[in-house]
């Protein structure tokens, strides 16, 4: 068998006379793009964020609404957790969202506002949970490595990179902010 050289092969190519190599198809490794609505919540007992985005493939995430719940600390405990709730569940009958995001109880060296925080994320996920909406939940670092890309950001980088993300106008509170970072880190990291 005789062997081309670079420069013969160099010249079938420009006249046209080499044949491309049939390669097998590359298996595809990118997964469907999340779609529809997501509501994200940012748990506490005092001041609970919330925000509601869609997905669609090819476009931007929308942000729809979001809000802050801030309940005054000479409101006892039950009728915190009850405003949570109904504010959650307002969320699900206005805007139906087919998921639930949360961002998990972060490590707290205090025994009792452990229990506040985790009281807080029930009362959002038994709303989500009686409207038979699935729930997901996320550590902030995960949060943040797939929003910001730095697990360690900070809370203003955190709203800086959400509101660019959104093209969003108006700042965000932080509370908002995170809430609406859980739910793009839902989306972006999500696998059917």
């Amino acid at each position: 068998m005789a062997r081309t050289s670079v420069r013969q092969l160099w010249k079938a190519k420009l006249e046209g006379k080499l044949a491309a190599p049939s390669w097998p198809a590359a298996p595809t490794l990118q997964r469907p793009a999340f779609q529809g609505r997501v509501l994200g919540v940012d748990p506490s007992l005092r001041g609970t964020g919330l925000a509601l985005l869609e997905f669609t493939p090819g476009r931007p995430a929308v942000l729809l609404r979001c809000q802050t719940l801030k309940i005054p600390a000479k409101h006892a405990m039950p009728r915190c957790l009850a405003e949570i709730h109904r504010a959650v569940t307002a969320f699900m009958a206005d805007f139906t969202p087919r998921h639930v995001a949360l961002e998990q109880t972060i490590y707290v060296q205090n025994f009792q506002t452990a229990q506040i925080l985790g009281a807080a994320r029930g009362a959002a996920i038994a709303a989500a949970a009686l409207h038979d909406v699935a729930v997901f939940e996320y550590a902030p670092l995960r949060v943040k490595q797939a929003v910001v890309g730095a697990g360690r950001a900070s809370k203003e980088q955190m709203a800086r990179t959400v509101m660019a993300m959104l093209g969003h106008g108006r700042p965000l509170a932080y509370d908002e902010a995170d809430a609406a970072g859980v739910a793009l880190c839902h989306a972006l990291t999500w696998r059917e």
